[in-house]
């Protein structure tokens, strides 16, 4: 398996590693880009080290690689908030500006990379500066977690993250045993699954095919908030009033990926005839069958929420 070792700004990890200890803690973060450069280093599930630039050159931490993704700022910033490492928008723009050099006009594009499960150690537990580090990487390195130096490294941190990431006055690391270093399946949360669901449908809404990016919303086919896991399988790509109506339960997705529009809709309103050429029509579909919505979650749908009858 492979890792990867990023150069990490204190700034960023040092406030990260304080909302991680508030009660809430910090479930995903974007370890974000200035420019819109690709990162293609890993794989789903594979680790992503936090390695602080100078002076301080140690590994303080590491999370689970979800995925990489080109966004404007403004979107990064409402689909992680404060895990983009900074407190509020404004603040987030400004440590863009700093990198950038100049205030930019217009939709700004910044590489983003969404780690899950982040654990930001104390400073007694910051593992040593790799020994084939050199002075001029800008970006990060990736490392062979099967062989020195990249097998100490994923050993010292799996122990360190077994405890805590911190460590008591006269306590020793935690000892954890594990097998051959392998990918693990990133557990999303709200940001990563939005994000997910984006580029899953190619940045269209499934029914519309609208592309204008802020009224496009990821949809829950079963909320989250009843059991529904943040899954590209248990979502759709949506404008925002088409998403209304399904969550209102005005339409649904059959188990054949077709639209299916209430006859409620018309009752209760008097209207909706600019949704009614949408009716039987297949929706737009993403390229990966894993992606594509789950006839699990459609059928709770049609059961919980679609108002069928008029």
């Amino acid at each position: 398996m492979k890792g990867y070792v990023g150069n990490t700004d204190w700034g960023w990890f040092h406030f990260l590693r304080e909302r991680s200890r508030q009660p809430r803690g910090v479930e995903e973060v974007n370890f974000w880009r200035p420019t819109g450069q690709r990162f293609a280093a890993l794989q789903p599930g594979a680790p992503f080290f936090f390695r602080l630039k100078a002076p301080r050159n140690k590994v303080a931490g590491f999370g689970t690689f979800a995925r990489f993704s080109v966004l404007p700022d403004w979107l990064a910033w409402e689909a992680f908030g404060e895990g983009n490492g900074a407190a509020t928008r404004d603040a987030f723009v400004g440590l863009l500006d700093r990198y950038r050099g100049a205030k930019h006009e217009g939709p700004r594009l910044i590489g983003c990379i969404i780690l899950t499960q982040p654990v930001f150690f104390d400073e007694a537990l910051w593992v040593d500066d790799l020994p084939d580090w050199a002075k001029n990487i800008v970006a990060g390195k990736g490392y062979d977690l099967s062989v020195s130096p990249g097998l100490e490294l994923w050993r010292d941190c799996r122990e360190f993250a077994a405890g805590g990431g911190k460590l008591a006055l006269g306590e020793k690391p935690v000892e954890a045993r594990y097998g051959a270093p392998s990918l693990v399946k990133p557990r999303l949360g709200q940001g990563a699954f939005r994000v997910a669901v984006l580029d899953a449908y190619g940045r269209a809404c499934a029914v519309t095919t609208e592309h204008s990016l802020p009224v496009l919303q990821a949809a829950h086919i079963q909320p989250y908030s009843q059991g529904g896991p943040h899954d590209p399988a248990n979502g759709l790509l949506l404008r925002s009033d088409v998403h209304s109506l399904f969550d209102h339960g005005y339409l649904t997705v059959t188990d054949d990926h077709r639209l299916e529009l209430s006859p409620r809709l018309r009752g209760d309103w008097g209207n909706g005839k600019a949704y009614e050429a949408f009716h039987g029509q297949r929706i737009h579909l993403p390229d990966t069958p894993g992606e594509r919505p789950a006839a699990e979650f459609l059928r709770w749908h049609q059961e919980h929420v679609f108002l069928g009858a008029a």
